[in-house]
């Protein structure tokens, strides 16, 4: 019996994941769930810094973070809703925008931080173009790969033009010292080519040849190699290159199965650097335990299920391989920045999509999402079962004003 309660409960989620309008919703749930928990731990995380460094006020980073997600939630809300028409058109000048925002860093307008000049300065606000190149380049992708959908039977199509603007956006972003964003980069063109059907040969070749380069870049920079190398250890040198990493797994261990509480986070007070950006991560495990992160990859596996049961499912090729973009990208965003804060790769500097704190990096992800969630809503069944449930809607109000005594 307990055989066959298992079996019709199996099926019955069966049936409700293979909906319409399943990953429609599972999207806005995951996205808005993760945004919720996003500007807790950043308001949690950020106080100390913010009152030390901004006159005692402990809402700074909060408030700046917040003004983002009000900015890009009609952003998002805009793109669930723009022709894919548009957006095939658009593509192509966004991609040419972000290659010269890329350059100009490299000018005067450039600003450093952190060591790498990949950002710029714009009067009070500061951008890094490479976020919006992330974006580009998968809707460059998806159009490019589209168009020649006929042709990619020949590993010449499959290669040019993508390879060769994907490593000159790689380059630029390089440049500025950047090597986490471009392996982000790698991983998109990568993860692009793997979906429209790359050799597994040119796979190993293009794998190994970023393994040299990674190398030599890391190596060419004794403060890169240090913080590169410290992560297989960070405890041997805990006082130097090992400190942001140690800090971080302190933070994680010490939160146990519940965590200590939202705003309970030891680690914030000073230890850990970049806690409410690229290491917020910790202060979440340390905050709200196992349960807490454990809640954050589930949230980030379930954009991953929608947006594949989107990409296999639909027969619109731009569709497909724009929304398999956009999955590679913040998927590989996340796991690696998970994985630099448990110490299962090196520091390389880059924040967690929707959770950390930053506008250049929220905006583009959230509009990414809303495309998606824009694909999803307009598969021919779920539109179907959308105005289903509109016209169930007007239907009932009809209904109920209809029944409504007269009065007089």
């Amino acid at each position: 019996m307990a055989t066959t309660g298992l079996s019709a409960r199996t099926a019955a989620a069966r049936r409700v994941l293979d909906r319409p309008l399943t990953p429609y919703y599972l999207l806005l749930g995951a996205t808005g769930l993760l945004l919720a928990i996003g500007m807790v731990m950043v308001l949690s995380a950020s106080s100390v810094d913010s009152y030390k460094h901004h006159d005692g006020n402990s809402y700074y980073w909060a408030t700046k973070q917040l003004m983002w997600v009000l900015i890009a939630l009609p952003c998002a809300w805009i793109a669930t809703r723009l022709p894919l028409k548009l957006l095939r058109v658009a593509a192509w000048p966004m991609l040419l925008t972000a290659v010269v925002l890329l350059a100009l860093t490299q000018t005067s307008l450039g600003v450093e931080v952190n060591g790498n000049k990949n950002w710029l300065g714009v009067g009070p606000i500061q951008v890094q173009p490479s976020e919006v190149a992330k974006f580009a380049m998968v809707l460059w992708c998806a159009d490019v790969y589209a168009r020649k959908d006929a042709l990619l039977g020949s590993w010449k199509h499959l290669v040019v033009p993508v390879v060769p603007v994907a490593g000159t956006i790689t380059a630029l972003v390089l440049v500025g010292g950047d090597l986490g964003t471009a392996l982000v980069l790698f991983a998109i063109t990568l993860g692009m080519l793997w979906v429209v059907g790359v050799p597994a040969r040119i796979f190993v070749a293009a794998v190994t040849m970023v393994s040299v380069a990674a190398l030599y870049l890391a190596a060419s920079s004794p403060e890169r190699l240090n913080r590169i190398t410290s992560f297989v250890n960070p405890f041997n040198d805990f006082q130097g290159s090992g400190w942001q990493a140690g800090h971080g797994i302190l933070g994680m261990a010490s939160g146990g199965l519940f965590g200590k509480g939202i705003g309970a986070s030891q680690q914030k007070w000073g230890n850990l650097p970049e806690a409410h950006t690229d290491f917020i991560f910790a202060v979440l495990g340390e905050e709200l335990g196992l349960v807490g992160t454990l809640l954050v990859l589930a949230l980030f596996l379930t954009i991953a299920y929608a947006g594949i049961r989107i990409a296999s499912r639909t027969e619109n090729l731009f569709v497909r391989y724009a929304t398999a973009g956009i999955v590679i990208w913040l998927i590989a965003h996340a796991l690696i920045n998970i994985g630099m804060v448990l110490a299962l790769l090196p520091v390389i500097g880059i924040p967690l999509p929707l959770v950390s704190y930053g506008g250049s990096s929220l905006v583009p992800e959230l509009v990414a999402l809303g495309l998606v969630i824009g694909f999803a809503r307009s598969e021919p069944d779920a539109a179907g079962e959308l105005r289903r449930q509109r016209s169930e809607r007007r239907a009932l109000k009809a209904v109920n004003a209809g029944a409504r005594p007269r009065l007089g």
